[in-house]
């Protein structure tokens, strides 16, 4: 059976150590089902396990076998199934293209995750008498080969962490940072309001009262659905 490749999105973790720079997040989100070409598919809890305890497993930038981040059997990539998904960590290694990466996660300019794989078992589910409704695979258990921070995702699950740069917009444009998942909206939300200028007061004169202040309008943020 062929390899497979799933991208999700959310946030990566980067955090300056003193023995250097360690990226976290989730290349893989349980029982959360996505589209894929045409049929729905989800991860049960439990698909890792076995390969965890057995596969020699990779950490790559963008799935590039020439650019390898850590390793299991080195104990500079640690995985781990928790109450989300598959979770990682890797300690980088003092390279060009890490540190480059480490810079790209901590900008939020990389905030997604992938899982490199092939199905070991899984189960189908087909739609009753309702054409529109696509078949859902489950996917049991995996082969796992490697994780990756990646540039684009497929699906909106996962993570690599941009926090301390939400947190810090968020409270910037008096937002609930909670509520901020969308990170190229905020960002974008976050330009718009640096390039609009503030409207200019009515000029008072001694023969009238003074026009009041226009009403700031308030930030608001479209998050992604």
């Amino acid at each position: 059976m062929a390899s497979e490749r799933r991208y999700y999105a959310g946030p990566i973790e980067a955090r300056s150590l003193d023995s250097g720079m360690t990226i976290a997040g989730h290349a893989s989100v349980f029982d959360t089902p996505y589209d894929l070409y045409g049929f729905r598919e989800q991860v049960a809890r439990g698909a890792f396990k076995k390969s965890l305890k057995e596969a020699d497993i990779a950490a790559l930038w963008n799935h590039d076998p020439n650019v390898v981040l850590g390793r299991n059997r080195a104990k500079t990539l640690r995985l781990s199934e928790d109450e989300l998904g598959l979770h990682y960590e890797v300690d980088l290694p003092d390279t060009q293209a890490a540190r480059d990466l480490y810079t790209l996660i901590e900008r939020g300019d990389v905030y997604q995750s992938s899982f490199a794989f092939e199905i070991v078992k899984e189960d189908w589910k087909y739609p009753k008498g309702d054409e529109r409704e696509l078949p859902l695979r489950t996917i049991r258990e995996v082969r796992l080969y490697d994780v990756s921070p990646v540039t684009y995702p497929a699906s909106t699950a996962t993570d690599v962490d941009v926090a301390r740069a939400v947190r810090s917009l968020a409270e910037e444009l008096d937002l609930d940072p909670a509520s901020c998942d969308d990170v190229p909206a905020l960002l974008a939300l976050a330009e718009r309001n640096a390039t609009t200028p503030e409207p200019e007061a009515e000029p008072v004169t001694d023969h009238s009262e003074a026009t009041p202040e226009p009403e700031q309008a308030q930030p608001y943020l479209l998050l992604g659905i």
